[in-house]
């Protein structure tokens, strides 16, 4: 079964308290040696991002003015892993460098649709 782990840290850390490059890459490695790996992309600075919401008349408004005050949490990348159940994702969750210092990895799981 596959299960999205999306990797979700503090906005307020600096980024010297997080884990290292090494550690991501150590992970990186022994997902991909486990052959669980399915996909998996770290994110971009929360200020290079935009939204947009459609109103019920169709119109679009864009925002581009994040990060925003009321966010004490930001998504800073995902793995998905197919793996055969929840304890073993969870289990992978608490290997992610992600979930250490502060950090917090949701595991959801990806809905399968028969394709």
């Amino acid at each position: 079964m596959k299960y999205m782990l999306l990797i979700h840290a503090e906005s307020t850390v600096d980024v010297t308290d997080g884990p290292t490059m090494e550690e991501w890459m150590v992970y990186d490695k022994e997902v991909q040696d486990a052959g669980i790996f399915v996909s998996g992309e770290g994110l971009a600075d929360l200020t290079t991002a935009t939204s947009i919401q459609v109103g019920p008349d169709g119109e679009r408004t864009v925002t581009t003015d994040g990060p925003f005050a009321e966010t004490r949490e930001v998504l800073g990348g995902f793995y998905v892993i197919d793996v055969p159940n929840l304890d073993v994702a969870l289990d992978w969750a608490a290997r992610c460098p992600g979930s250490h210092n502060g950090g917090r990895i949701v595991i959801r799981p990806v809905a399968d649709y028969g394709n």
